[in-house]
């Protein structure tokens, strides 16, 4: 009985992999930070999109899985994806992305109406359709692929009933200029293991210490755009200002330590731990400080 357990639940765990739970979880997220700080009531329809967000964020996550199966299986760490690892078959992986996708924007359609699928469905063709395709063929795919992470805020915010303003665009920026460190940073940590798979990497160009420097510009700018979002009218009690400050202060001192690493140092996990709990400080802020306002 053991036995069969375990293999029930494996195919289960598969398909969770699958969806980049994580991933999706954290756009998620980011659509309810947008649906706070669109300023209107916390609809059980609002909820209900984000909740189609997260669906259509497994669908591109697993189509995405689909698409770059051959080139995960030559990487050690995406070599145990599902699909590569043989526990979830290619087709079976393409099905479950177009029931998820499909499913997503049902949701997204039903709940919010045309504005926050319009965004979703753009999301999906950029993500695997522009960004996908430009990966293996520049090493700078980030910074155009960074447009993904701000669109979820943008579809719960108009999923909440929020215009399209200059408080959306500077919470839109906040969040694609984020992206750009989160994704240079794993590009600095596997950058051999992506030349060897035959894609473009940023370390085939510049030198150890260029990209250090260059990334941290873009840590920089990331604090910067969180430490601007007040000036832009989302508004924050003077406890939450102070928290913000400490945050994005705590997040450049975090990722200074770059300038005194080799490449042969491991304080990159760190530095892209900060850069993740970062953007998360800063949305349970937003999101808690108004929503108690």
């Amino acid at each position: 009985m053991k036995h069969r357990e375990g293999t029930a639940a494996r195919p289960v765990s598969a398909y969770g992999e699958l969806c980049k739970l994580r991933v999706s979880l954290f756009s998620a997220l980011s659509a309810f930070t947008g649906v706070v700080l669109a300023g209107g009531p916390l609809s059980g329809q609002a909820v209900i999109a984000v909740f189609g967000v997260f669906v259509l964020a497994c669908g591109a996550s697993a189509l995405n899985q689909y698409q770059e199966r051959g080139v995960d299986a030559l990487m050690k760490r995406t070599g145990r994806r599902p699909i590569p690892s043989g526990r979830i078959r290619p087709l079976q992986g393409l099905f479950f992305s177009a029931a998820l996708l499909l499913a997503g924007s049902v949701i997204l359609s039903a709940a919010s109406g045309p504005v926050p699928l319009l965004l979703g469905i753009f999301a999906v063709i950029w993500y695997n359709g522009i960004y996908t395709w430009l990966k293996p063929r520049t090493a700078f795919a980030a910074v155009p692929g960074a447009l993904i992470g701000a669109i979820p805020p943008a579809m719960g915010w108009t999923a909440a009933g929020g215009s399209f303003n200059s408080r959306l665009a500077a919470l839109c920026l906040f969040f694609f200029i984020w992206q750009v460190p989160h994704f240079w940073l794993i590009i600095m940590a596997q950058g051999s293991e992506y030349r060897k798979a035959g894609l473009a990497s940023l370390t085939g160009i510049f030198s150890w210490r260029q990209l250090a420097r260059i990334t941290f510009v873009w840590i920089f700018a990331a604090a910067a755009a969180g430490l601007l979002l007040p000036l832009y009218g989302i508004s924050l009690s003077p406890v939450a200002r102070v928290l913000l400050v400490a945050a994005s202060l705590w997040l450049l001192w975090t990722g200074a330590a770059m300038f005194g690493m080799s490449e042969e140092e491991t304080a990159f996990p760190r530095v892209f731990r900060a850069v993740n709990v970062y953007v998360l400080m800063v949305m349970i802020l937003l999101s808690f400080d108004i929503a108690l306002a």
